[in-house]
């Protein structure tokens, strides 16, 4: 089996939970029963049509036109593009696609995606209307990037048969099909390759209100009783996303099966959150390890990178894509030309008098 024919997965068989999920708790019997269904009800958290999907309003208008537009003239809706951070719902967003239309949705990732011949062997495989989803597109490698245009354009590919003055390119015709491309970094994408797009959808971050309604019915599909209040606690934690939600939802459910008879109130969650280290902003214990070099260790800044990432024991990478980008936006850190600053919204996070000056002062 190659490495393409194991990334093509069923709609329905897309959403695997975690390993804490499927084992359980050391020291406690497990179910067999019980992790089945369990895992009936994980693979069931994601929404299946646009008028369960929560949130993301103007996406999700703009795709309902664009797709009711391509039934209505029996055709394969234009080529989408998904943007926006990691875990807003673009995977998600991919399988409702499949699902409205009624046609079988073939998934991929950009990184596994290296050679053209690789490419080749999915489309050829395509059935007309098909939805074929390539994650992380952004990061497929030029050959097939190249060879992706022509599919997109004029739904063919030319597969190059031989070697040397002895090679002969043989037209491939390819029924025509919709793709889907979900990016995290919509800027590294090469021009040609955006402008191919028929529509582009920026998911945003989600408010609180969204986040409320993602975890209530969450909790409704685990059998999970939670309080309304609860919940508020659980969705102001989430860093404005869907996925983080469910994750917290699930940690504080082992919490509550544990300490509160199965119940999740606002006790509950708090208690829950307070040991998975997750503050009231949000913040994680990589995050407050951040502020505290940035602040306690270096007076707030300017520092640079590679140094915060030496002091807190990471790798640079993990600073700039895992912590800053949420530090940033929640007004806690500003990344300038000398270094990242803390803010006066990092000291006050920390309970610290700022000194005079402090941005945002």
């Amino acid at each position: 089996m190659t490495d393409i024919e194991r990334t093509e997965f069923n709609v329905q068989d897309t959403s695997f939970p975690s390993a804490n999920d499927r084992f359980g708790q050391a020291g406690r019997d497990v179910d067999a029963r019980a992790q089945f269904e369990e895992l009936d009800a994980e693979s069931n958290l994601r929404p299946k049509s646009l008028d369960e999907f929560i949130g993301q309003p103007k996406v999700r208008k703009q795709l309902d036109l664009v797709l009711a537009g391509a039934k209505g003239r029996k055709v394969a809706p234009d080529h989408i593009l998904l943007s926006g951070p990691p875990g807003l719902g673009k995977t998600t967003m991919a399988m409702i696609i499949a699902q409205e239309m009624g046609t079988s949705l073939r998934m991929t990732s950009g990184p596994a995606l290296i050679r053209a011949g690789d490419l080749a062997a999915m489309l050829s495989n395509l059935l007309e209307g098909d939805i074929l989803f390539i994650d992380e597109i952004h990061r497929i490698a030029r050959p097939v990037e190249e060879m992706l245009y022509m599919a997109m354009e004029d739904f063919r590919i030319d597969v190059i048969v031989g070697k040397g003055p002895g090679a002969t390119s043989i037209p491939l015709e390819i029924p025509p099909f919709t793709l889907v491309g979900a990016t995290t970094r919509s800027g590294m994408l090469t021009g040609p390759l955006r402008d191919r797009f028929g529509f582009t959808a920026q998911m945003e971050f989600y408010e609180v209100e969204d986040l409320t309604k993602v975890v209530t019915r969450a909790a409704g599909i685990l059998g999970v009783e939670i309080s309304a209040d609860a919940a508020v606690e659980i969705a102001s934690r989430s860093r404005g996303t869907p996925r983080i939600a469910n994750r917290l939802l699930r940690r504080v459910r082992d919490f509550a099966d544990v300490h509160a008879g199965g119940v999740i109130d606002l006790g509950a969650a708090r208690a829950a959150l307070i040991v998975f280290d997750v503050d009231e902003s949000g913040l994680d214990r990589l995050d407050r390890a951040v502020l505290t070099t940035l602040i306690k260790g270096h007076g707030g800044g300017p520092v640079g990178v590679n140094s915060l990432a030496l002091a807190v024991g990471e790798e640079p990478s993990t600073i700039e894509e895992v912590c800053e980008p949420y530090l940033v936006r929640a007004g806690m850190i500003a990344r300038t030309s000398r270094g990242r600053v803390a803010t006066l919204s990092a000291w006050q996070h920390l309970g610290l008098q700022a000194p005079p000056g402090t941005l945002g002062s």
